[in-house]
């Protein structure tokens, strides 16, 4: 086992290595997928197939270039002009690509067995802690319309600490040329709670004003 995962493969040595090096760095890309699926609110079909062929891709150039000083160095400036085409990820997309970067790099290099071991290793610590950490599917943006004169502090705790596992006020802006205010929580909805019950009560407290509850925007989390 620890052969496997160690040894330098030739990667170009033969056809049935180099299938054996695609087939693995595919496993990588799907492993990076199935990990980027199972904590994404709402997952793009497109940073899924981009996981799943990037290890194969980056896999492929490095193995190309590996020895060549000249053709590195020119693989280097492909690569640093993808971050002027791209829009801007959230920091989970980021690292979801750079997982499947890194398992292209070191299978690139002849080192497959470390890819697939080293892929396997980080996506069950990226599991791991999305089930530990609140997040994901309970995580919502919560918007409270209040009047004015209401002294919004503290009246709206009791319903939140009901239906939610943990809540904190964002921010408070004035809203419709100043005449409410409209309060920003985000919140961790508890499994079981439901939300239409939530917003009936919070609706008897902000004298049945405009509430709105939904996704925390992609954009809060970008690097």
């Amino acid at each position: 086992m620890t052969e496997f995962i160690f040894n330098k493969t030739e990667i170009l040595s033969g056809f049935p290595t180099a299938l054996a090096a695609v087939g693995v760095t595919l496993l990588c890309g799907i492993i990076c997928a199935v990990v980027y699926r199972l904590g994404a609110d709402r997952p793009s079909k497109y940073m899924m197939i981009t996981s799943i062929i990037m290890p194969t891709i980056v896999a492929s150039v490095i193995t190309m270039v590996n020895g060549s000083i000249g053709a590195g160095v020119a693989a280097a400036g492909a690569f640093s002009l993808v971050r002027f085409r791209s829009i801007p990820g959230s920091s989970r997309d980021i690292c979801m690509l750079f997982m499947g970067m890194a398992a292209g790099l070191v299978a690139g290099m002849g080192y497959i067995g470390y890819a697939l071991a080293l892929t396997l290793l980080l996506g069950i610590v990226v599991a791991a802690v999305e089930m530990l950490l609140p997040g994901g599917k309970h995580r919502r943006q919560l918007r409270i319309s209040v009047p004015e004169d209401m002294d919004y502090n503290g009246i709206f705790d009791e319903v939140l600490k009901e239906y939610t596992s943990s809540y904190r006020l964002d921010h408070v802006k004035t809203v419709r040329m100043g005449t409410m205010y409209e309060l920003v929580y985000e919140i961790f909805m508890k499994k079981s709670a439901s939300e239409k019950d939530m917003i009936d009560k919070l609706r008897c407290r902000n004298g049945n004003l405009t509430i709105s509850l939904g996704m925390v925007p992609d954009t809060k989390d970008e690097l």
